[in-house]
């Protein structure tokens, strides 16, 4: 017999239950923080080849855009909280890794001598760049630049925020 919220001992143990056994996503919260050029920031992490968007993967029970908030301020020295919501990409397995939820944050535009100093705070980046959207696409892996183009246009006014199945329009 299932036991029902009369019994909220009982209750609690079967909810913890369904909760134990559940599908646990991970959560990856990046920005898109632009120049007063208009230009991207990419960031060049040390533990993967490929350059991306600042940002990073939200600790247990955190909610995304603090998450964001959060790598900003670790990675870059960054005090900026992200504005509004442009994409949600649902990222299919792939390699060693399960599926994953993928946000990327509008985080505004910082000004000009404020990107120039801009420099990475920790040992997670070697390096930053802001570049052209065009340069962007080319710098990421496939699926990123996706998730960056459809973040430009939800910037752009073309809609948004925009979900995403590994980068593409559902």
């Amino acid at each position: 017999m299932r036991p029902t919220p009369a019994d909220p001992d009982a209750w609690n143990a079967y909810l913890a239950e369904g909760n134990r056994t559940q599908a646990r996503k991970r959560v990856a919260a990046d920005v898109l923080l632009r120049d007063g050029d208009g230009r991207i920031l990419l960031v060049n992490p040390t533990y993967k080849p490929d350059w991306d968007l600042p940002g990073g993967m939200a600790e247990a029970n955190e909610p995304p855009h603090i998450a964001a908030t959060r790598e900003l301020k670790e990675e870059l020295g960054l005090a900026i909280e992200p504005r509004r919501l442009l994409v949600v990409d649902w990222v299919a397995p792939h390699g060693p890794w399960d599926d994953q939820i993928a946000f990327i944050f509008d985080a505004g535009t910082i000004g000009t001598a404020e990107a120039a100093a801009l420099q990475p705070h920790d040992d997670e980046l070697s390096e930053l760049a802001f570049v052209t959207p065009a340069e962007a696409t080319t710098r990421l892996r496939n699926r990123l630049a996706r998730r960056l183009r459809a973040a430009l246009e939800a910037l752009n006014g073309q809609g948004g925020p925009l979900y995403l199945h590994d980068g593409q329009p559902v």
